[in-house]
């Protein structure tokens, strides 16, 4: 029914209101209409007790004469809006009007007749002896006044009732606008913004603190999401570099090759540097893959137990023959076994890419290291070289994407040059088995890339 803010806002401000206005209206009538009947109950009462002493001293002055005495009280008194009547016994001995409800009364105090008149009556009674002759005293008062005091209420509540209604839709309708005021502002803000301006935000200014509290989170979910873009269009701008230099060194060695008619060794040889070029394509293809998968959280690991020092040497027995050609010293350490559990293929990768990195920026004759180690319940994997190290300002940023350090961290002119994705992918393979990887390094004196995990 109401498919606005504002709306279902101010419907709510008015059944709040109605329905204040109702307990509030129900209260005040029925604390009234208790109020009205006790005074008429003391109103009672006091004549009650002033009709008792003057009957007690008429009686003495008339030594006993009841009736006289009784009337003569009653013509003092004059009531005029009760009923005052002066009992022996059941007998009435005088009354100042028609009594309509002759039950008993009670031995003092206040009753209801719901009989007596039109709208019933309230009474109240006294009881005393004068030698030995029982007398009672009865004052009773209509209910008339009390019923026309509540009428006059109802009404007056009922005439109130409208103005207040629509005070109260107009004030609930002009303070939910101005309170939506700044929720307005700020969508028309966010439909202005674009992925061609994420780096705007929504201007907070003097908004109640739920608003501000809403724009604060929306500008946070803006400066993620300007980053993710950010780094989406960095990502697309450096695949696409990578993919275009061995596309490049492909299509130029296939023109080379069919320029003219050439010697079968010469063919070998275009084709297999055209074969070292796919190969290197393909590698960067599938670790793109891998990437674009574990963001997405579709790689499912493939857990199993395993000895991470068995692992680890192995990995060092794979790529021992690299090193050799490089003139490169290859060490490993793994004398205990270490138990842990995770997904065999990718912690092998993990290490192979930690040990190629080494390998690719140390230079001939340089020394490489590879141990394994328990401490406090942690397996740690820590690979050193004596290489070119990291500068302080590139140490945080060698875990991005397609990320190098230029020019010292560069190919070597090997033809098997780095894509800046293997410690990206290191990263990764960590972190999905709860672990960490840290780099301690210093230009010139090498690198030490540790990882941890929890066992």
């Amino acid at each position: 029914m109401f498919k606005t803010l504002r709306a279902q806002l101010t419907a709510w401000y008015l059944a709040f209101f109605l329905g204040s206005f109702v307990i509030f209206s129900v209260l005040l009538y029925a604390t009234l209409g208790r109020a009205l009947e006790r005074r008429l109950d003391q109103s009672l009462a006091s004549q009650a007790n002033t009709a008792t002493a003057l009957m007690q001293e008429e009686l003495d002055e008339m030594h006993g004469d009841a009736p006289r005495a009784a009337n003569d009280v009653l013509s003092e008194m004059r009531p005029r809006d009760s009923v005052v009547a002066i009992l022996e016994g059941n007998a009435t001995l005088a009354a100042s009007g028609p009594l309509l409800d002759r039950a008993d009364p009670p031995a003092a105090g206040s009753w209801a007749l719901p009989n007596w008149g039109k709208h019933g009556a309230r009474g109240a009674a006294n009881r005393f002896t004068w030698s030995n002759r029982p007398f009672v005293v009865v004052a009773i008062g209509p209910l008339d006044s009390v019923v026309d005091d509540l009428h006059d209420l109802r009404a007056a509540l009922g005439l109130a009732l409208v103005p207040l209604l629509a005070l109260s839709i107009i004030g609930g309708y002009f303070l939910t606008r101005r309170g939506l005021a700044p929720l307005g502002a700020m969508a028309e803000q966010s439909r202005r913004i674009t992925g061609e301006n994420l780096s705007a935000r929504l201007a907070i200014g003097n908004a109640a603190e739920e608003l501000a509290l809403f724009a604060t989170s929306f500008n946070a979910l803006l400066s993620r999401l300007d980053q993710s873009f950010e780094t989406m269009r960095r990502f697309v701008q450096d695949a696409s570099h990578e993919i275009r230099t061995p596309l490049s060194v492909i299509r130029g060695e296939a023109d080379v090759a069919l320029s003219r008619d050439r010697t079968a060794a010469e063919y070998r040889e275009s084709l297999a540097v055209i074969h070292e070029e796919a190969r290197r394509l393909s590698r960067l293809v599938e670790d793109l893959l891998n990437l674009a998968r574990a963001d997405a959280g579709r790689v499912q690991l493939r857990m199993e137990d395993l000895y991470l020092n068995e692992l680890v040497a192995e990995c060092c027995r794979s790529v021992e023959p690299m090193a050799t050609a490089r003139n490169l010293k290859l060490q490993c350490s793994a004398p205990a076994d270490i138990p842990l559990r995770g997904d065999e293929e990718l912690l092998r990768r993990m290490v192979l890419n930690l040990l190629d990195n080494a390998i690719r920026y140390t230079p001939s004759g340089g020394k490489i290291s590879a141990a394994v180690e328990s401490h406090n319940g942690e397996a740690r994997i820590r690979v050193a070289d004596t290489g070119v190290g990291i500068p302080a300002e590139a140490a945080a940023h060698v875990f991005e994407r397609f990320y190098r350090v230029d020019p010292a961290r560069s190919r070597n002119g090997s033809g098997n040059g780095s894509f800046g994705l293997g410690l990206s992918i290191v990263k990764w393979i960590a972190e999905s088995h709860s672990g960490a990887v840290e780099l301690a390094s210093q230009p010139g004196a090498g690198s030490t890339f540790t990882v941890r995990f929890q066992k």
